[in-house]
C-alpha cells in the first residue's frame, strides 16, 4: 500500500473521501458519543472552521459566506458517512431519537494511521471539539455554535423519513 502525499490529498478538498474521513476523526475524539446526521453535519463545520469559534487555526481557508456551507453539505456528510460505513470504519445504528453513527473498533487504528499535515491538523481540531463537548456537553456546545454562527437547525429535518 502506498502513501499518499500532501499534493494528492490536498485535491480531495470537500470530496466523500475527505469528509468521510473527518467524519471517522470526529467520531473517534468523540468516542463514546454518537452524533445523527444533523450533529455530523454541524461537527464537521466546527471542524473545517475552528477559527470561527475560538478553536485552532481552521483546516479550510476563510471564505465568505462560509456559514452557509450548512445548508449544502447534508449529502456531502451522508455519502461520505456510507462511504466510510463500506470501509467499516463507522457504524450507523437505530436509536430512540433516530439514526446515528458511532466510530468503530477500527477507526482508532485508522485515525492512528493519519500522519499528512493536514491529518496531524484535522485531529487537532477534532481534540479541542471533543475537549469542548466534554467541558460544555453536546448540547450547551450546539447552543454556543448556534449563537456563533446562527440557528441552521431548521434546515435539518429531524426523526425518521
Amino acid at each position: 500500500m502506498g502513501t499518499v502525499s500532501e499534493a494528492d490529498f490536498s485535491g480531495a478538498f470537500n470530496s466523500p473521501l475527505e469528509a468521510g474521513i473527518r467524519a471517522v476523526v470526529i467520531l473517534e475524539h468523540l468516542r463514546p458519543e454518537s452524533l445523527d446526521l444533523a450533529e455530523m453535519v454541524l461537527f464537521d463545520h466546527v471542524v473545517v472552521h475552528t477559527a470561527d469559534l475560538g478553536g485552532p487555526p481552521s483546516l479550510h481557508p476563510e471564505v465568505p459566506g462560509r456559514k452557509g456551507e450548512l445548508l449544502v453539505r447534508r449529502r456531502l456528510i451522508e455519502a461520505s458517512l456510507q462511504l466510510m460505513q463500506r470501509c467499516h470504519l463507522v457504524n450507523q445504528e437505530s436509536a430512540d431519537e433516530g439514526i446515528i453513527y458511532r466510530a468503530s473498533e477500527e477507526a482508532a487504528a485508522y485515525v492512528e494511521l493519519l500522519e499528512t499535515t493536514y491529518s496531524v491538523q484535522m485531529k487537532s481540531c477534532a481534540r479541542w471539539l471533543a475537549e469542548q463537548v466534554e467541558t460544555h456537553s453536546k448540547a450547551q456546545f450546539k447552543q454556543m455554535v448556534r449563537e456563533r454562527i446562527g440557528d441552521w437547525s431548521e434546515a435539518f429535518p429531524t426523526g425518521s423519513a
